[in-house]
C-alpha cells in the first residue's frame, strides 16, 4: 500500500471535518443539491470526455496504482537481473526454470528466456506489454486530471444556480438561506474534491508513470542482455545509466 496517498487523503479529510465541527453544526455543511450538482456534473463531464467503456476501467486502474506502492526500484532490478544472468551463464536457459522472481514483468521475460524464445521476439513482446501498461496508466492520470478540472467548474455552476434561486425569491425570506447554502457549498465541494482527491492523485500517477517507464525499460534491456548470455558484470555496467547519480556512486563504492 502507498501510505503517503492514503495518509494524505485521510489526514486532509480529518482536518477539514474537524475544522467544520469546531466552527458549528457539522450537518450544516451537508447539502444534497450541492453534492448532486458537483458529483453528478463531474461524472457527466468525465463520461463526455472519455469513452464510456474505458471510464470505469481507467478509474479503477488509476486508483489501484495510486494507492499501491511497488517495492521494485532500478537498483533492485539491476541486482536481480545480474543474479539471473549468473544463473544462465552457469546452467543455461533451463536453469531459470523455477527461479523465484518477485517482479511480475521481469518474471514474464525470464520465462520467455527459459522457454527458448529468441531475443527479438522477447524484446518486441515485452515492449508491447510495457506500452500497453503505460497507456492504461496515462489514461487513468488523464481521467483524474479531468475530474479535478471539472469539479471546481461545477462548483461555480452550483454557486450561480444558488444565487439565481436566491434572487428570484427575495420576497420570501425563508428561501434565502437554503439558496445561499447551495451557492456556497457547491464551491466548497468542488474545491475539496479537486484539491484533496483528484489533482493530487493525478500528480501521483504522473510520478508513477515516469518510474514505471524507467523500470520497465530497464527490465527489457536487461533481459535482452541475459538472452545474449552477457556476463553479470557487463550487464550491470550497461544498466547503471538508469540509476540516479547518487545511487551510481553508492554502487561504485560497493563494487
Amino acid at each position: 500500500m502507498d501510505i503517503a496517498t492514503i495518509f494524505g487523503v485521510i489526514f486532509g479529510s480529518i482536518i477539514v471535518s474537524y475544522a467544520i465541527y469546531m466552527g458549528g453544526e457539522f450537518m450544516t455543511f451537508v447539502n444534497g443539491p450541492s453534492l448532486l450538482i458537483v458529483i453528478g456534473g463531474t461524472i457527466a463531464a468525465t463520461v463526455l470526455r472519455f469513452q464510456l467503456s474505458s471510464v470505469l476501467s481507467s478509474f479503477l486502474i488509476g486508483a489501484k496504482i495510486a494507492f499501491t506502492q511497488k517495492k521494485s526500484n532500478p537498483r533492485e532490478l539491476i541486482d536481480e537481473i545480474a543474479r539471473l544472468a549468473g544463473v544462465i551463464r552457469k546452467e543455461g536457459p533451463l536453469g531459470l526454470e523455477g527461479i523465484p522472481v518477485e517482479d511480475e514483468f521481469l518474471a514474464k521475460g525470464t520465462q520467455y528466456i527459459a522457454d527458448g524464445y529468441d531475443g527479438p521476439f522477447i524484446v518486441d513482446s515485452l515492449e508491447l506489454e510495457r506500452d500497453l501498461m503505460l497507456e492504461r496508466l496515462e489514461e487513468g492520470k488523464r481521467m483524474f486530471k479531468a475530474m479535478g478540472d471539472s469539479a471546481p467548474a461545477f462548483g461555480m455552476i452550483g454557486t450561480l444556480v444558488g444565487l439565481v434561486q436566491m434572487l428570484s425569491t427575495m420576497d420570501d425570506p425563508s428561501t434565502i438561506g437554503p439558496s445561499m447554502a447551495v451557492a456556497l457549498l457547491t464551491t466548497l465541494y468542488g474545491a475539496m474534491i479537486a484539491n484533496m482527491i483528484c489533482l493530487p492523485i493525478a500528480d501521483k500517477l504522473d510520478a508513477k508513470f515516469k518510474t514505471e517507464q524507467v523500470n520497465l525499460t530497464l527490465a527489457i534491456d536487461g533481459l535482452a542482455q541475459i538472452r545474449e548470455n552477457k556476463s553479470p558484470d557487463v550487464i550491470k555496467e550497461m544498466l547503471i545509466s538508469y540509476l540516479p547519480e547518487k545511487q551510481r556512486a553508492e554502487l561504485a563504492e560497493a563494487a
